[in-house]
């Protein structure tokens, strides 16, 4: 997955689903060959597997890998499913092993059909780049909201994936187990608010949004 090589960085499209009664935003990042990465799938019904999988088989993709912000549960109540229809590996962060691991408790509190945690095939890690097709993702690593949250970063197409980092008008609650406001408003200032202002920012709940807005307007963390 992670490779030293001639990156062209080609035209990336965003693909995104609401899923679960959180709200939560899953992901398809596109590249032009077809091939397609799954970021944060939270499908719980079975109506939701077959949207997503309808819409990677209408339009011929390749699912590569499935790469999470992080482990919270409604980010990840869809990864088993995706792992064995495409037979995909998924990473995430290892500081989230934690979070992954009451993953079944999350689960029984919300009443949802939850049979078993995923299995971790790799970890990812902020000091490297996720590299599909030609193209490169850039990791960030932007805790506060969960001990290992991470952001996934286009530069040659002006977005970024944040997970529950950073919200239109809103910030990542704090109050979960292992979260920590002082930490999440550092990794705002540091890592996201460092990005250009016309970076779109893709959240894990609610509308999309650009860092200049944020910065300018949210009232919890002004850049």
């Amino acid at each position: 997955m992670y490779a030293k090589r001639t990156i062209k960085n080609t035209m990336l499209t965003i693909q995104s689903f609401t899923f679960n009664p959180f709200q939560e935003n899953t992901y398809l990042v596109i590249n032009e060959q077809k091939e397609c990465l799954i970021v944060d799938p939270g499908m719980l019904e079975h109506h939701e597997n077959q949207k997503i999988v309808a819409f990677i088989e209408q339009n011929k993709l390749v699912p590569k890998k499935i790469i999470n912000t992080h482990a919270h549960i409604d980010h990840i109540l869809g990864v088993d499913y995706l792992k064995q229809k495409f037979n995909l590996e998924f990473g995430l962060h290892q500081l989230e092993l934690p979070v992954l691991s009451g993953a079944m408790g999350s689960a029984a509190i919300f009443g949802f059909n939850f049979s078993a945690v995923p299995k971790v095939d790799f970890y990812i890690s902020e000091k490297e780049s996720i590299v599909f097709g030609d193209d490169e993702l850039e990791l960030r690593f932007v805790p506060g909201h969960s001990p290992g949250s991470i952001l996934f970063y286009s530069k040659a197409n002006k977005f970024a994936i944040s997970g529950d980092a950073l919200f239109q008008g809103s910030i990542g609650r704090t109050d979960l187990p292992g979260g920590d406001s002082d930490t999440l408003i550092s990794s705002i200032q540091t890592q996201i608010y460092a990005l250009p202002d016309d970076t779109i920012i893709y959240s894990g709940h609610g509308p999309s949004t650009t860092v200049g807005t944020e910065k300018r307007n949210n009232p919890f963390v002004r850049g």
